[in-house]
């Protein structure tokens, strides 16, 4: 088409769709020297201006009215589904606090964590948790982001970081026509995983220290000599009279 066949397109459209198709022929026909540098440049100015004219028009309402009817008679402004609303912290102090101590809690050797954010670290701790209990980290994305105090895009950018890197590897459980389960991650960092070990047997050495500190010493025999004994003689509990500590060793009473 040249530029009046095009002007005269674009001012009898109202489809958004359909201007973005004129606006590919237009610059089409320009790289091809169908259209001169001026021709294309009032072509596309004018597409513009009709885009901001049809935007008002492009609707729901005017291009599809009886779902629009119904969707107004359910009580809702659109047909389609709203959108869910990001998951938001409760308590974003909170939060923060978690993610720093989960991050300086040493989840990885130091030369591996330097790669990371501090969300992305109290990220990997979660995973590494996991993976110290359970061999292999089977929590979805949002428990992993709850648990350490992170929005989901944290901690996707994580794991996605750690298997660019070689530290972990990402199995995806699809199920055909029903909801996906969720990912299995394996660290499989061999300096990683010696770290998670070596840390595991630190606790549990440090909760077996502590549990034989507590509570639990050990005595020697109880002195009963005093009670059991009088003048060198033993006498049976109970035949102590209640003035027998009042009485010196030469039986002579301490009120005399």
């Amino acid at each position: 088409m040249n530029s009046l066949e095009f002007l005269t397109a674009i001012g009898g459209t109202k489809s958004l769709s359909t201007l973005d198709g004129y606006a590919r022929a237009i610059w089409a026909d320009w790289g091809e020297g169908r259209l001169t540098d001026e021709q294309a440049s009032a072509l596309a100015e004018a597409l513009e201006a009709r885009k901001r004219e049809v935007r008002g028009i492009d609707t729901v309402a005017n291009r599809a009215p009886q779902v629009a009817a119904l969707a107004k008679g359910e009580g809702r402004p659109s047909h389609f589904p709203p959108k869910r609303k990001a998951a938001r912290s409760p308590d974003r102090r909170a939060s923060i606090e978690r993610r720093r101590t989960l991050a300086a809690s040493g989840p990885m050797p130091p030369r591996l964590a330097s790669r990371f954010t501090t969300g992305e670290l109290a990220a990997l701790r979660i995973v590494a948790d996991a993976t110290r209990d359970r061999g292999a980290c089977f929590l979805t994305l949002g428990e992993i982001a709850a648990r350490a105090g992170v929005c989901v895009a944290t901690a996707r950018n994580a794991l996605r970081t750690a298997a660019r890197e070689g530290l972990v590897t990402i199995e995806e459980r699809r199920r055909d026509k029903r909801p996906n389960l969720a990912n299995v991650v394996r660290v499989v960092s061999r300096e990683w995983k010696t770290w998670i070990e070596r840390s595991a047997k630190r606790n549990a050495h440090e909760r077996g220290g502590s549990a034989e500190r507590g509570g639990c010493k050990k005595t020697g025999a109880t002195d009963k000599g005093s009670s059991r004994t009088l003048h060198g003689g033993r006498v049976k509990r109970g035949q102590l009279s209640k003035n027998v500590l009042l009485e010196t060793p030469f039986g002579v009473s301490r009120r005399t």
